[in-house]
């Protein structure tokens, strides 16, 4: 018999999926959300430094961003390891098949590497769940029911893709999995970043939509959600509290892109009024006119918006690379 999750579908449910592809339907709407990386590296790092965090990792978020870019941060061996590992692993999203148990225990063994015994491994002892208090909120089934229960899953899972809201699918397999707790450490971060997974397959955006942080930020209540779900033998709650943080994130992403526009329209401006009609700049002249000394920030908060938008035109449009290329500025009718 095929295994089937317990979970109801509820009137707040159905609310959220709204609300939430309404908000999505916003950011879609912005054409350059792809011309902001500070805010995707940003997000990208929100999401690792708040997973780890709630799996008990010490290091700040500067201190994770440090460790990322390559810096030297003092801090413990194991948890500077885990930030790495956790950087391989997030980068690997639009590479993982979300319905795949072998591309999860890949994810798994990347986000563990050096730093578990049982590193891409389901595993092969008995475990529980613990609050941040340190509270067993739940007992997981035992290492010998572990691999049939995941194949049971990931087979609903690829069964389902087309039948439930990647929404609520997300949510479902996200509590399963926590509810299997399949390796032996690690469970609450591959949990987190296969959700995306599998949001990220349906939208591509959620790939720097950082649910974590949110999630952090009521840490207390995820534990609880989990637990309520245990105690009601079903994941409504649980599926309930995952849509709600999507839903909240997704605010702060559409508000964090209203001031990236901002910000670029503002360092368009900058570039404009340096700049005066019938007269070809060279790179290194407008950088001069703006006081500035990164090409690459040049690049992309000022020079390609104003391309992208018309307002600034190439002397050899077909050859962009050109090393006597300039730039000039467009009347717009």
């Amino acid at each position: 018999m095929k295994y089937v999750p317990p979970y109801e579908i509820t009137n707040d449910m159905l609310v959220l999926v709204s609300s939430i592809m309404k908000k999505i339907g916003k950011l879609d709407n912005y054409k350059d959300l792809d011309k902001m990386p500070v805010l995707r590296k940003n997000n990208r790092i929100r999401s690792i430094h708040s997973s780890l965090a709630i799996e008990a990792n010490s290091l700040s978020f500067n201190e994770v961003k440090d460790v990322i870019e390559g810096k030297t941060v003092i801090g413990p061996e194991k948890e500077i390891q885990e930030v790495k590992n956790a950087y391989e692993a997030y980068s690997k999203i639009k590479e993982m098949n979300p319905y795949s148990i072998n591309d999860l225990k890949k994810i798994h063994g990347i986000m563990t590497y050096l730093t578990v015994s049982e590193s891409g491994k389901f595993r092969s002892g008995n475990e529980g769940v613990f609050d941040e208090n340190g509270n067993c909120i739940h007992v997981c089934p035992p290492p010998d029911k572990v691999n049939g229960l995941m194949t049971a899953l990931f087979d609903w899972l690829k069964e389902n893709k087309d039948s439930i809201h990647p929404l609520i699918l997300s949510s479902i397999f996200h509590y399963e999995f926590v509810f299997i707790h399949p390796f032996s450490d690690g469970n609450g971060r591959t949990a987190r970043l296969w959700q995306n997974i599998i949001l990220s397959s349906y939208e591509e955006i959620f790939e720097y939509v950082p649910i974590e942080s949110q999630i952090k930020k009521y840490q207390n209540d995820y534990y609880k959600a989990i637990n309520d779900s245990n105690l009601n033998g079903n994941s409504t709650k649980f599926i309930e509290f995952m849509l709600k943080m999507i839903d909240e994130t997704l605010d702060s992403l559409n508000k964090q892109v209203n001031e990236d526009i901002n910000h670029q329209n503002l360092y368009v401006k900058k570039l404009l009024d340096v700049m005066e009609y019938g007269v070809k700049y060279k790179t290194s002249e407008l950088m001069e006119k703006l006081g500035m000394k990164s090409r690459v920030s040049f690049k992309e908060n000022y020079l390609d918006p104003a391309i992208k938008n018309g307002l600034i035109k190439m002397n050899y449009p077909d050859n962009p690379t050109n090393k006597n290329q300039t730039y000039y500025k467009w009347k717009v009718k």
